[in-house]
């Protein structure tokens, strides 16, 4: 492959005329300009492109925090992000926020700060505020999946709070009154949100809400596990779960099989998320899906607006979720080896 010093060659001029007719032609002649892009087409010549890149104060890299990079559910959203950011000939530079693999302000916030990347697309909220204001201020950045509340930046999310309400509701419409949840962390702002909507739609129905069947876990499939073996030792346990997602809803099902109990027989759970492997575990676990690909690809598109900078009417937007029916829940009066609602294969969903 032809090079800089190949071009300068066969053009009879010096590598730093090649150069400034790459970067600065408003610099050279216009005869010089002509026998040089001459040569460059000739030759096939591709300048390097972290050079131009250089030169022209921007890195065409984007980069993109995740709270978990373990959990499948960012994989869709990455997705939708990558999908805008190719076509726009930004690459994406993905990092870890679990605090306890990396520093953040000392980590991504300062590969902002000497030009690794253009802007940033963070998919958790929880990294304090005044770090994330600070970002948003110097540097072009999108909140997905999450939102902090009292800061201006643009969020692509759903309604968390609509989502679990509608959950819930779905349990109590098939006549469960004894209904647990097994919550994210109350350190979270899913966590809180998705706990909320619970108790607004057994406030709504007039159903008492007894704190024993409510359980702080932590999103994994482990919390959700032995939470519901803590919720299985008592003596009144819940007819029906509602996990705040969907890794936490395998653990409780698992767990109540190891009980020699079935579900959705004897009882009944719903997730939160609609991750790839809700469709495949048995039994078919209902869940509220989430846009995760168009978060990402909204997103994606936000950011390129404001590396651009070009107008954003709001700063919040809301995308629509499902609730997708499986197997996993069934009327109370069939419980006791009742027949799931559907099968699989005809899965069913409502918008929220």
């Amino acid at each position: 492959m032809a090079g800089i010093k190949d071009v300068a060659r066969k053009a009879n001029v010096s590598i730093a005329t090649v150069s400034r007719v790459i970067s600065k032609p408003e610099t050279v002649a216009a005869e010089t300009i002509k026998k040089v892009t001459e040569v460059i087409e000739e030759l096939n010549y591709q300048p390097n492109a972290a050079a131009r890149q250089l030169r022209m104060s921007e890195t065409k890299t984007i980069l993109v925090v995740v709270p978990d990079i373990t959990n499948t559910f960012f994989s869709r959203v990455l997705s939708g992000i990558e999908s805008v950011a190719m076509k726009n000939e930004y690459q994406v530079l993905l990092g870890n926020a679990a605090s306890h693999v990396v520093d953040f302000e000392n980590g991504y916030l300062n590969a902002l700060r000497q030009r690794k990347a253009d802007g940033m697309i963070l998919l958790t909220a929880g990294i304090e505020s005044s770090a994330v204001d600070e970002i948003a201020r110097e540097y072009p950045l999108v909140l997905a999946c999450e939102y902090i509340e009292g800061l201006s930046v643009p969020t692509v999310s759903i309604d968390n709070v609509s989502g679990a309400r509608k959950a819930t509701e779905y349990l109590i419409e098939l006549g469960h009154e004894r209904i647990g949840m097994i919550s994210g962390p109350m350190n979270s702002v899913l966590g809180r949100d998705r706990i909320k909507g619970f108790y607004q739609a057994m406030a709504r129905n007039q159903l008492e809400v007894n704190p024993v069947l409510v359980q702080e876990g932590d999103f994994s499939y482990e919390s959700g596990y032995n939470l519901m073996e803590k919720l299985l030792a008592l003596k009144h346990g819940p007819t029906a779960i509602f996990a705040a997602n969907d890794e936490m809803a395998f653990g409780i099902i698992n767990a109540i099989e190891s009980k020699g109990l079935r579900v959705p027989d004897d009882i009944s759970v719903i997730g939160f998320d609609d991750i790839k492997f809700s469709s495949i575990f048995k039994p078919g676990l209902s869940t509220i899906s989430q846009p995760a690909f168009q978060i990402g690809t909204k997103a994606m598109e936000l950011l390129i607006r404001l590396l651009k900078r070009k107008e954003i009417r709001k700063t919040q937007y809301l995308l629509e979720s499902q609730l997708v029916l499986r197997d996993s829940c069934c009327p109370l009066f069939l419980s006791v080896r009742c027949k799931p609602l559907q099968s699989q294969s005809n899965v069913r969903t409502k918008n929220l």
